[in-house]
């Protein structure tokens, strides 16, 4: 980034320079957290979608500072006063322009300047005030190295639901195959936990063998040997099916075996919707987790299919959240429908269904692009009204390579944790990597034991 200042010498009565800068909901966290104003009144309600913080007040006066020290008089200002007068107030998701002006300068180096912040959607003046500075008396010109990156990293969604669902009952789980560390461990850890009873199928002795190279003991837990990933999986249906088993988790299998033999109609899980898979995403600085789908399951879902997608999805976050309908945004290149483009016809036809009662519990808006699906002011710019744009919940993608590429950069891009689950079948199905972390699976089980909670007569 260049930098070049203006001397007294340069600047005159008149000059004036603007600056605009988006107000995030991540500005607030790190303005909380550097200068201890943890006003709740600032900071995105904890699980509301639809929660526009008040900007803090010296916050949007910082920005007065910014074009200060960085344009005009820029680089070797120093501030003597500064009057404030606040009136109105910005939110997370607005633009705002500071803007200064040279109304005096003294020849002992002194200027006074009319500062003021606007929103840009509407003009409306936010802040007014002066400022007196001393103007930099010598000229820089400097190439400035960026300032290294803040990423505000909480996931404060995954404890909070780990701790809701360890007041319910512990979930009876056929855990299929946790042959290795990743997966026998992430079990052993949920049970610790007191989220699952795990039921281990697999190879007995490769499964002890893992125990003891985690210093963990299987004594109190049952074991039913199976040779294979088929044996395993048939094995897991049938606990579920004689009422022994509440959900099932993968272990060290691919998910095509896992699932094939629950696909069957007379002996596996099927219970008349499709098998979906839903991302639970706990990403840093968004204020409700975010819900991904299907990003694992369904290549190139039809229309048919992604009904069941949203569905699913909206049954999960109803038994995740706090009971209100929620939003899904049903995602497409554009935010209007293109007959060439086919993701953005079904998005329209699936909003139209929940429009007319066809998909139930949530609030279903497409077609629309990412941008103005997340981010409130995206939303606004585009001209996009109701409930969904600008605060989905849910993003539903238009098939597994644009799923799997948004949940994959939320978690290496954005630093997300993600739980995994498969819903449409008896009973839900909890999918977890080998990579995943310890939080990741046990946000994985929080989930499954909190909609089993809220579903247990009904089927998953």
């Amino acid at each position: 980034m260049k930098l070049e200042n203006r001397t007294l010498a340069e600047i005159k009565v008149g000059d004036e320079a603007t600056l605009k800068r988006l107000i995030t909901t991540d500005d607030l966290y790190v303005f909380a957290a550097s200068s201890g104003n943890f006003n709740p009144m600032h900071l995105p309600a904890p699980g509301v979608a639809h929660s526009d913080p008040v900007a803090p007040g010296m916050f949007v006066a910082s920005l007065i500072s910014a074009i200060l020290g960085t344009t005009l008089p820029g680089a070797g200002c120093l501030y003597r006063h500064q009057t404030l007068q606040f009136h109105a107030r910005a939110h997370a998701g607005d633009e705002l322009e500071t803007r200064v002006r040279v109304i005096e300068k003294h020849a002992d180096g002194r200027l006074r300047l009319a500062t003021e912040v606007r929103r840009t959607s509407d003009g409306e003046l936010i802040v007014s005030g002066e400022a007196d500075v001393e103007a930099p008396k010598a000229k820089l010109i400097a190439e400035v190295e960026e300032v290294p990156g803040l990423i505000v990293q909480r996931h404060r969604h995954f404890e909070k639901l780990v701790a809701r669902a360890q007041s319910c009952e512990s979930l009876r789980t056929a855990v299929v195959m946790p042959e290795e560390e990743n997966s026998l461990g992430g079990a052993l850890l949920a049970a610790r936990d007191g989220l699952i009873v795990p039921l281990l199928i697999g190879n007995r002795a490769k499964m002890q063998a893992v125990a003891q190279a985690i210093d963990a003991t299987l004594s109190d837990y049952e074991i039913i040997d199976a040779s294979s990933p088929l044996e395993a999986s048939r094995t897991a249906c049938k606990l579920v099916r004689a009422g022994r088993a509440d959900a099932v988790m993968k272990g060290q299998l691919h998910t095509d075996d896992l699932l094939h033999p629950m696909l069957d109609k007379d002996e596996g899980l099927r219970m008349g919707r499709r098998f979906t898979h839903i991302f639970v995403m706990d990403v840093p600085g968004l204020s409700y987790p975010l819900l991904v789908t299907d990003a694992a399951i369904n290549i190139t879902p039809d229309l048919q299919t992604k009904m069941d997608i949203v569905q699913n999805a909206i049954d999960l976050a109803l038994s995740i959240g706090d009971g209100t309908p929620p939003r899904v945004g049903v995602l497409s290149a554009v935010e209007t429908v293109n007959p060439a483009i086919p993701s953005s016809i079904d998005a329209a036809l699936l909003s139209k269904m929940a429009e007319r009662g066809q998909i139930k519990g949530g609030f279903v808006e497409g077609p629309l692009a990412m941008d103005n699906a997340v981010d409130p002011a995206a939303a606004r710019t585009k001209g996009l009204r109701g409930e969904v744009a600008g605060h989905a919940q849910i993003l539903v993608v238009p098939d597994i390579d644009a799923g799997n590429m948004l949940a994959k950069q939320l978690t290496f891009i954005s630093h997300a944790e993600g739980a995994g689950l498969v819903l449409g079948a008896r009973v839900p199905i909890i999918l977890n990597s080998r990579s995943d972390s310890a939080m990741s699976r046990l946000a994985s089980c929080a989930v499954a034991v909190l909609h089993h909670e809220r579903t247990k007569g009904q089927g998953a």
